[in-house]
């Protein structure tokens, strides 16, 4: 395939769309959304048939990853037709899915006949009490019933995202490290990103770094470098002696913009061209007021990427840099 077209001021080149199918999901992560999340009205989200269109405009552009996002993307009703679609696309090298896991056991096999080759699946406890304290959901049985029917189901890659908090979760760090290692699993560890107003924790108090957080792995495993990489911000390391792969994405602490490869498609249809940036192009108004004109959307992506930031500025403090919940930005 060639290179990619979309090209950024900065010389990066896009390869990577997050296209997220909802902004609707079945738990109400702490960190994600707010406990009474409002979301948007049906006729506000892009259609199958939309969404469609935005991924083949990115593909024929260059684009050779898809990480299909929400909100809780398998919520969404006729997801598994769209996935068909894109697995038919021999241009894209990854078609992923980033999930919470809940509907893994009803959908795991639809969605490897789909073409999906790899999962994330959320996982921020294994302690059913407080699962439904970070998620306020009671639904852990659930979505470890989830992973392991996808691991029958003969995904090649599974990997669990935990985003660790101080005096939340940071204490389980070990254990989940120790569950993929026993499963076959990677996993990925993700500093909390500043992304809408919350008000179960203060983010300034429970910020953990990925160099705490790796300490506190070394104090039970030893972790090797790895030259894994999924396409994504991950920066990997294996856990000596099995095939469990150790992610860390470091939006803070380790700040990954100078390779940034990757743009965000939200439920609504905003082109979000940086993740650390309110700002973001309309595409659902231009499909809808131009129908079936695929040259002028792909154009409007070419001329968006010259509009994409050199960097985010996340802070650890308590301002909100970004008003939008993640939910709503997609995975």
């Amino acid at each position: 395939m060639p290179d990619s077209k979309l090209v950024d001021p900065f010389g990066r080149r896009i390869t990577y769309l997050r296209l997220s199918v909802t902004d609707r999901c079945d738990f109400r992560c702490t960190y994600c959304m707010s406990e009474d999340m409002v979301f948007a009205p049906r006729a506000q989200i892009l259609t199958l048939e939309e969404l469609y269109a935005v991924a083949d405009a990115f593909i024929s552009l260059g684009v050779k990853r898809i990480r299909v996002t929400g909100g809780e993307p398998l919520v969404r009703k006729g997801l598994t037709g769209l996935l068909a679609q894109l697995g038919a696309r021999a241009e894209l090298e990854d078609l992923s899915i980033t999930t919470n896991g809940s509907q893994l056991s009803i959908l795991a096999a639809d969605l490897k006949a789909a073409g999906v080759t790899r999962l994330n699946v959320s996982l921020d406890s294994l302690r059913a009490e407080r699962f439904a304290e970070l998620t306020r959901r009671d639904k852990l049985a659930q979505v470890l019933e989830g992973i392991e029917t996808a691991r029958r189901a003969g995904f090649r890659r599974i990997k669990l995202n935990s985003v660790i908090q101080k005096g939340r979760n940071d204490d389980e760090v070990l254990d989940l490290v120790r569950f993929a290692v026993e499963h076959g699993l990677d996993i990925s560890f993700i500093e909390e990103m500043p992304l809408g107003q919350v008000s179960s924790h203060e983010r300034e108090i429970t910020f953990c770094s990925s160099d705490e957080v790796r300490e506190r792995i070394e104090a039970g495993y030893t972790l090797v470098r790895s030259s894994h990489t999924t396409g994504g911000p991950s920066r990997y390391w294996q856990v000596a002696g099995s095939e469990t792969q150790v992610g860390f994405i470091s939006p803070h602490s380790n700040n990954f913009c100078g390779s940034c490869n990757r743009v965000r498609v939200t439920a609504e249809g905003k082109l979000v061209l940086c993740l650390g940036h309110d700002g973001a192009l309309d595409l659902k108004s231009l499909m809808r007021r131009y129908p079936g004109d695929s040259d002028r959307l792909r154009q409007a992506l070419v001329d968006a990427l010259q509009l994409k930031p050199e960097k985010h500025e996340f802070r650890t403090d308590e301002q909100v840099q970004v008003v939008r919940f993640m939910s709503v930005t997609g995975g």
